[in-house]
């Protein structure tokens, strides 16, 4: 695998989200959040910016937040892509043992949730099958958002013996909802 740095800002620093904007753009062709959105979320305190660098050029990049209080913190992974050149090395999985030890270190959060579009095709199945690669656990409950033509469904990695999947995957929407509510709220 490459030689990759893990960085992660707290901070909007529109030189880095230059270096990064191609990977954040090429993967989320449709449904991303604005870069004004982006740039909110890191002003209020509420989103974090990630990014594997491999000799100076980012490679990687990841968007998450937190949701929950302390006792029970999950990490959300709102948007995790690597270059589409460079899929396949390990990259990804890489860069989520990152986020994992960042989150952990500095937050000691309990969990780990992404959502996942629920589709059939091909790109779909694979994306899951990353996830589950990774220890997440696919949940049945499919959700669909109404600004939003694509279902979802939740996937959680628990980092604790408290965190469970109690349910079919509904109340991982809360904390994954919560989280959205607050990134779309104007200051």
């Amino acid at each position: 695998m490459l030689e990759l740095e893990f960085t992660t800002i707290e901070e909007w620093d529109e030189a880095l989200w230059a270096r990064m904007e191609r990977i954040y753009h090429e993967a989320f062709q449709s449904g991303a959040k604005t870069k004004a959105i982006l740039r909110s979320m890191l002003d209020r305190g509420i989103g974090y910016l990630h990014t594997g660098v491999h000799h100076g050029e980012v490679v990687a990049m990841a968007v998450t937040g937190l949701e929950g209080k302390a006792a029970d913190r999950i990490l959300i992974i709102d948007y995790l892509a690597v270059e589409q050149k460079l899929r396949g090395l390990g990259i990804g999985t890489w860069m989520l043992e990152q986020l994992r030890a960042w989150a952990l270190k500095k937050h000691g959060i309990k969990g780990m949730i992404i959502e996942a579009e629920s589709g059939t095709t091909e790109a779909h199945q694979e994306r899951i099958q990353f996830w589950q690669r990774n220890g997440f656990i696919l949940t049945s409950y499919v959700h669909q958002y109404r600004m939003v033509p694509e279902p979802y469904q939740a996937m959680m990695l628990p980092l604790d013996r408290s965190m469970h999947v109690y349910d079919d995957g509904e109340a991982l929407f809360r904390y994954i909802n919560a989280f959205h509510k607050v990134a779309y709220r104007k200051s």
